[in-house]
């Protein structure tokens, strides 16, 4: 259950779990399904008080690791814990409870040989294909192969109106240069940290598939509702930190 090859994995896939022992067996099926013998699937517990870690230990399969936190930290860092035991040079995000669409981990395989951030869509599981956006769109989803409109997918992504979902997301190894360690004030919405470092550098790629189905529930960790004023507020504010750091990570690396 622990594959400890030598040989480092093409493909690594970073699920975080948290109380998830009702729907991560089926997720990791199908995610098993996509994964070629010399990919990987990390998955890291954060500290779960309920069956997940059985649930998990019963998986019989040398491409899986399992790693268990001791304390709960929050899904932002478990992710973070994931990304950096992660072998492969291609590292796709998996949430949980939901369900990969066939054929997506090559068609984001092929989407990062060009690009260091991927962004594809989902759709709902047992559900309607379309998901209403916030600002009145029946149909919430990315648009266009490649994300060219780097100042307009910026301001897009502070206005809370781009579709960035971390269940639909992939990255190069060599973004986790400026991407990790996420920083100290990133306690939400890691995936849209992803997605601006993407668009500032020019190397986000849109994938209008649909890559995924997303399970709806009472516990999903991005609410189905519009948050309240204070609350959105606030999350304007963190992006905008974002914003700041990744540029001040960018000059680094640079000078």
């Amino acid at each position: 259950m622990t594959g400890d090859g030598s040989t480092a994995p093409r493909v690594s896939v970073c699920m975080a779990t948290f109380r998830g022992a009702r729907w991560v067996e089926e997720q990791i099926a199908s995610i098993l399904a996509e994964l070629g013998p010399d990919d990987e699937l990390v998955v890291v517990d954060d500290a779960s008080d309920d069956a997940t870690p059985q649930v998990l230990a019963r998986v019989d399969d040398p491409r899986v690791r399992i790693v268990l936190q001791h304390e709960n930290r929050g899904y932002v860092r478990t992710f973070e814990s994931a990304l950096r035991a992660a072998r492969g040079d291609v590292l796709l995000l998996a949430d949980q409870d939901d369900v990969w669409v066939p054929g997506r981990l090559a068609r984001m395989v092929d989407d990062l040989a060009v690009g260091d951030v991927v962004a594809t869509n989902l759709a709902t599981l047992g559900g309607p294909d379309a998901i209403p956006g916030p600002y009145g769109q029946s149909s919430w989803r990315l648009r266009g192969k490649v994300g060219g409109r780097r100042v307009r997918d910026v301001l897009g992504v502070l206005a809370g109106n781009r579709p960035y979902f971390g269940c639909a997301m992939g990255v190069r190894r060599g973004a986790l240069d400026t991407l990790l360690p996420f920083p100290p004030f990133l306690v939400e919405s890691h995936d849209l940290w992803i997605a601006l470092y993407g668009n500032l550098t020019g190397t986000m790629v849109h994938d209008e598939a649909v890559s995924v189905l997303r399970r709806y529930h009472d516990d999903n960790t991005s609410p189905a509702r519009p948050r309240g004023v204070r609350a959105a507020l606030g999350s304007r504010l963190l992006l905008l930190r974002c914003l700041v750091e990744l540029r001040r990570r960018g000059r680094a690396l640079r000078g």
